[in-house]
């Protein structure tokens, strides 16, 4: 049964619960820390598309299992349970969708990805920690400004009707991570993926490819099928895990919080 208690404690989680921007900024990044993104059950090629129809996701079993079970989740879940938290404590969180960007350089149908937004005194601010990353680790503000967070550079840019949000780190290029209308979506929207994916190649959204992130206090690990990105103060290292041995261990480090 979902526990706003169980799931604070969860985060390791004992200030205070008033929806201020404070709070959220704390949760946000302690959530990024606590859980981290797995798509191990949903990296089945066969399956396809189907697991980004499973955005009506049931809270307390999912609680259950990712929570209390102490698995990672995908964007649907994660999301889906902090926007169910931030709910509880008596945030204004409305629910949007995202195009990721895939490894071919476009954007994924417009319905790939759900997130939050939350307002705040006026203002609203993005909050997503259901993203593989390497994403942000605390809530963005929507506006037009560059906002910098452990070393790497964030920023709203209109284009084509959307706002695309890019990302740079220490030393690189802007690069696009997603886009999204701030139009306030309803779970039901959903249903009009099946038809925007009807013609979209899978292999162009790494279908079958299992992706493990985590992120620590100044950084973030993500790890996609071998390739290696470990993001520090804004510094990046890339890797190919070779050595059966070693992706093992970076498993490990991702997918148990304080190893």
């Amino acid at each position: 049964m979902f526990d706003v208690d169980t799931y604070l404690t969860k985060l390791g989680y004992s200030g205070p619960r008033a929806a201020t921007l404070e709070t959220l900024r704390d949760l946000h990044k302690r959530h990024l820390m606590a859980i981290p993104f797995d798509n191990s059950l949903n990296a089945d090629a066969e399956r396809g598309f189907d697991v980004l129809l499973e955005v009506d996701i049931d809270d307390d079993a999912t609680f259950r299992a990712v929570v209390e079970g102490g698995r990672g989740g995908v964007c649907y879940e994660l999301n889906g349970l902090f926007r169910r938290l931030l709910q509880e404590l008596g945030f204004d969180v409305k629910i949007l969708a995202g195009a990721v960007i895939q490894v071919n350089g476009e954007f994924g149908p417009e319905l790939e990805h759900i997130f939050s937004c939350v307002e705040i005194d006026g203002e609203v601010w993005l909050a997503d920690v259901g993203l593989a990353g390497p994403s942000y680790l605390e809530p963005l503000r929507v506006s037009d400004e560059i906002q910098e967070q452990y070393g790497c550079q964030y920023r709203l840019v209109e284009e084509d009707g959307y706002r695309v949000l890019q990302r740079r780190s220490r030393g690189a290029e802007w690069s696009n991570s997603y886009r999204f209308k701030l139009q306030y979506r309803e779970i039901t929207d959903w249903k009009q993926l099946v038809p925007d994916i009807a013609e979209f190649p899978l292999e162009q959204v790494l279908i079958g490819t299992r992706i493990h992130s985590r992120a620590f206090d100044n950084g973030q690990m993500v790890l996609i099928g071998k390739r290696y990105l470990r993001v520090e103060d804004g510094k990046e290292e890339i890797k190919v895990l070779a050595r059966p041995a070693v992706f093992r261990e970076v498993v490990s480090q991702i997918l148990t919080p304080g190893v």
